[in-house]
C-alpha cells in the first residue's frame, strides 16, 4: 500500500472519528462507506474493527445506566451477535458479490431516513417481540455490510428512550455486532490477530481517537441539528454512489 493511500485512509478515520465524537455514532458507517471506495469491504471492515470495538464499548460502559440498559436489551444484543455470525459465515458475508450494493443501499436508506426525520414510535407492548427480530435483522446486515446501523438504530430511536439510555443502548448493540463481525472475519482469510492485519487495525485507533477528540470539541461549538443534516446528506450521497458503482 503506497503512502498516498495510507494518508487517505488516515484522513477517512479522522473524519469518521469526528462524526462519532459529535453524534455518538457513525464511525463504522462513514468509515465503511469511504474505505470501500478504496478497497474491498472485507479489508475495510478489518481496518475498522479495533476503533469500532473500543469506541462502542467505551460508549456503553461509561454511561450512567449500564445495568438497566443491559437488562432491557440483552436479548436484542445477543441476536445482533448471532445474526452477524450468520450473515458473515453462512451467507458469504463481506465476500459476497452483493456486499457493495447492500452496503450502498443501507447507507442511502439510513441517510434518507435521517434527513426526513421520520418519527416512528414503537408501542411498549411490542418491544419484547420486536427487539430480538430487530437484533437478528441488524446482525444479518452487519455480517454482509460491516455496518451495524439498520434497522437497530431507527428501532431504538422509535422507543423514545432517555438520551443517555439511547446512547448506551446503541453502544451495546454496535459492540455486539462488531464482536460478531470480528469472529466471522477471523474464520475467513487471515485472522485479525495475525501480523499486518492486527497492526493495521490497531494503528487505526490513533486517527480515529484523534477525530473523536476533535469531534468532542466541535460538538460544543456548532449546532447539532445542522451537523446531523450534513452527516445524513453525506451518507445518502455516499450510499447512492456506492450502490450505483456496484450495480454498474
Amino acid at each position: 500500500m503506497d503512502t498516498v493511500t495510507l494518508i487517505i485512509i488516515a484522513a477517512i478515520l479522522v473524519l469518521a472519528g469526528l462524526v462519532k465524537g459529535v453524534t455518538a455514532m457513525g464511525l463504522p458507517t462513514l468509515g465503511m462507506g469511504l474505505l470501500s471506495l478504496l478497497m474491498a469491504p472485507s479489508d475495510a471492515a478489518a481496518i475498522l474493527i479495533a476503533p469500532t470495538i473500543v469506541t462502542n464499548v467505551v460508549q456503553f460502559v461509561t454511561g450512567p445506566r449500564l445495568w438497566p440498559v443491559l437488562r432491557r436489551f440483552w436479548l436484542m444484543g445477543l441476536m445482533v451477535f448471532a445474526g452477524t455470525l450468520a450473515g458473515g459465515l453462512w451467507f458469504e458475508g463481506l465476500d459476497s458479490h452483493l456486499a457493495p450494493a447492500i452496503l450502498g443501499g443501507t447507507l442511502l436508506l439510513y441517510g434518507l431516513m435521517g434527513l426526513s426525520q421520520v418519527n416512528f414510535r414503537t408501542p411498549p407492548a411490542l418491544e419484547p417481540y420486536l427487539s430480538p427480530i430487530m437484533g437478528v435483522a441488524s446482525g444479518l446486515l452487519t455480517g454482509t455490510t460491516g455496518v451495524t446501523v439498520m434497522p437497530v438504530a431507527p428501532y431504538l430511536q422509535s422507543l423514545h428512550l432517555e438520551r443517555e439510555d439511547l446512547v448506551q443502548a446503541m453502544g451495546f448493540a454496535f459492540s455486539l455486532g462488531t464482536f460478531g463481525l470480528a469472529a466471522a472475519l477471523s474464520t475467513k482469510g487471515a485472522p485479525l490477530t495475525e501480523g499486518s492485519v492486527a497492526l493495521g487495525t490497531l494503528a487505526a485507533l490513533i486517527p480515529a481517537f484523534a477525530g473523536m477528540e476533535l469531534g468532542r470539541r466541535v460538538r460544543q461549538k456548532i449546532s447539532q441539528k445542522a451537523f446531523r443534516t450534513c452527516f445524513f446528506a453525506g451518507l445518502a450521497l455516499l450510499g447512492a454512489n456506492t450502490l450505483l458503482r456496484a450495480v454498474i
